[in-house]
């Protein structure tokens, strides 16, 4: 070594720092506070849904606006702009027509969003209308057209309890399997993240969401299964096989509706929608599961003998 050229120097790792340990459990969130927010949620619907109807319409409209807003920041991040007032309109206004108006009155206003959303774009003429105009139909069927569905099945009592508490006090069958819905989601994701974190070692889609593994899925399956046995022969009045086919429904829904989530997360290269909800992120981390559960569960309840 010439004289000229520098001595190399040790790297020497401060006193008093210590490595810290990734706080963040294998399967990627905060348990307790996972768990305490589902609760939080699951209960703050469930007394709107049994007690009051109409509050638990604003509650699921004031969710999905939440989400659609998280979708349009994203979006924004990323160059396209979605037409946020008419995408907004239709968020407020569909499981409001759901619950006064059933499924043709959803459908209805689906359509005529999206018709104002390409309206109202062509009108504005700006550049890249075509991915603006994109964005704002495929977040109109992505959140409020299927969170819609959870609303459905309260429309036929819905005339007669629009302001109010249901009447006489009877809670009709489409609250309860609204309830039950709700209590399987819930059950899916308690069960999936349990089991995952203990015993997850095999991902199901390492490239859409790594932390998702098929021993989770099976944790889903089963607490799901025992939970919608139960809930169907107590909650529901039905055979138990119902129950095990509103699970194993609500589980693969559930879990589709993550990963289809996760793909659009990672397209848009955000991690999470936001940070509003502790130990789930933001709020789109939270429905994405009830969207496609929403209108698997009505499906069901509809065609499926003894529902």
């Amino acid at each position: 070594m010439s004289a000229s050229e520098p001595v190399p120097v040790p790297r020497v790792r401060p006193r008093g720092r210590v490595p810290r340990a990734n706080p963040t459990p294998k399967a990627g969130r905060d348990l307790p506070a996972a768990i305490g927010v589902g609760l939080f949620l699951l209960l703050g619907v469930l007394g709107g849904l049994l007690f009051l109807p109409l509050a638990f319409v604003a509650f699921i409209t004031a969710l999905a606006v939440l989400g659609v807003w998280e979708i349009y920041r994203a979006l924004e991040t990323n160059g396209t702009r979605m037409p946020i007032i008419p995408v907004m309109t239709g968020t407020v206004a569909m499981p409001i027509a759901s619950y006064l108006g059933g499924v043709e009155a959803l459908l209805f206003t689906v359509v005529m969003t999206g018709f104002a959303v390409l309206l109202w774009r062509s009108i504005d003429g700006s550049a890249g209308s075509a991915n603006s105009i994109f964005a704002g139909v495929f977040t109109l069927a992505w959140v409020p057209f299927m969170i819609g569905f959870a609303a459905l099945p309260l429309h036929p009592a819905g005339t007669s309890a629009t302001l109010g508490f249901w009447d006489g006090g009877v809670i009709p069958d489409g609250a309860w399997q609204i309830a039950v819905m709700l209590l399987l989601v819930v059950s899916n994701d308690t069960f999936g993240y349990l089991v995952g974190a203990i015993f997850g070692k095999h991902p199901m889609a390492p490239k859409i969401s790594p932390k998702k593994s098929w021993e989770g899925f099976a944790g889903s399956l089963g607490g799901a299964a025992v939970v919608g046995i139960l809930a169907t022969i107590f909650v529901l009045d039905r055979p138990w096989w119902v129950g095990v086919v509103l699970a194993v429904a609500m589980v693969v829904a559930a879990t589709a509706g993550d990963f289809a989530e996760s793909m659009v997360k990672r397209e848009l290269g955000v991690k999470d929608m936001s940070s509003i909800l502790p130990g789930h992120g933001g709020v789109m981390d939270r429905l994405d599961s009830v969207v496609f559960a929403s209108p698997a569960a009505y499906i069901i309840f509809v065609l499926v003998p003894g529902t």
